[in-house]
């Protein structure tokens, strides 16, 4: 029976839904976990410093496939720890600039997975907030500086829209729990009139967090999936999981069966949907303009 190793830097019960959709993909390529595949789960708890000690860790247990689901600087230490071990990675960076493939039609080395939009349309998240909310001028971008990959690349995207919508922006870091906190106290004390929420594996598992702390400081924002809308925060606007999980698994399947990374392209995302919760706009009373509203793929009541 192989084994699958999946290396994530998220927390294994707020996974559950984009793993259902990565099993789907697998079954679909004819694995089921269980019966004739085995799967070596490493969580590393939102600590993107502990991801090359487990990244070591399945290659050291010679496992046949590993995925980095979800984790840009878990991907980078695969690619580190081994040359051999064929890699699925599911991330939002583009692979080609940080380092990871050559090329997208032709990856050429033991790596190839799907990219999600999340970071391609970061910008897009502040012209949405823009939209909804124009008398802002200053506004604050929530980044994690442990994941420089995507960090750096959000952070120039919007400071180039920022500069076109002739706003002012101010970067915020938190690497944790704490810091999150943290940086909503700075939020407020720059008063800020919106926030844009950066791509990161931490920010995805603390969605409630997220969306508690933009409601108690009245802070219109916006993040990429939707359950940082469901836990009542304003927007979401990014790929969705069944979309890039499930294909993230049928590529790990047919990996399984023998094909290489380096004959399968690059899967990109193409569908992002955007998701209002009108409710939470009441609260900060805000009125949705109705074009917005008109390109929401779901407005929660």
């Amino acid at each position: 029976m192989p084994v699958l190793g999946v290396l994530s830097a998220e927390w294994p019960d707020l996974f559950t839904e984009r793993l259902r959709a990565f099993r789907d993909g697998l079954k679909e390529a004819g694995y089921v976990e269980g019966r004739n595949l085995a799967i070596e789960y490493r969580w590393a708890e939102g600590q993107n410093d502990r991801l090359p000690a487990l990244a070591a860790d399945l290659v050291r247990r010679q496992v046949t496939v590993i995925v980095a689901a979800g984790t840009t600087p878990g991907a980078l230490a695969l690619k580190a720890a081994t040359s051999t071990i064929p890699v699925v990675f599911y991330i939002g960076a583009d692979p080609i600039e940080v380092g990871l493939v050559t090329s997208l039609s032709r990856p050429g080395g033991n790596l190839t997975g799907v990219v999600t939009l999340n970071v391609e349309v970061a910008a897009k998240r502040l012209e949405l907030l823009h939209e909804l909310v124009p008398s802002a001028t200053v506004v604050a971008l929530l980044v994690n500086p442990t994941n420089p990959a995507l960090a750096a690349t959000i952070t120039r995207d919007l400071q180039t829209a920022a500069q076109t919508l002739r706003l002012e922006l101010h970067i915020l870091h938190a690497s944790s729990e704490r810091e999150i906190d943290t940086a909503f106290a700075t939020l407020v004390r720059l008063r800020a009139g919106a926030l844009v929420i950066g791509a990161d594996a931490l920010f995805n598992s603390r969605s409630d967090q997220l969306a508690a702390l933009t409601l108690r400081h009245s802070v219109p924002a916006i993040y990429q999936y939707r359950e940082f809308v469901s836990a009542g925060g304003l927007l979401s606007y990014g790929s969705t999981v069944a979309d890039t999980y499930r294909p993230l698994g049928v590529y790990t399947g047919r990996i399984l069966k023998g094909e290489r990374p380096a004959d399968l392209p690059v899967q990109q995302a193409t569908r992002v949907e955007l998701i209002i919760n009108m409710k939470t706009a009441k609260a900060l009373g805000l009125t949705l303009p109705l074009p917005l509203l008109g390109r929401a793929d779901e407005v929660i009541e």
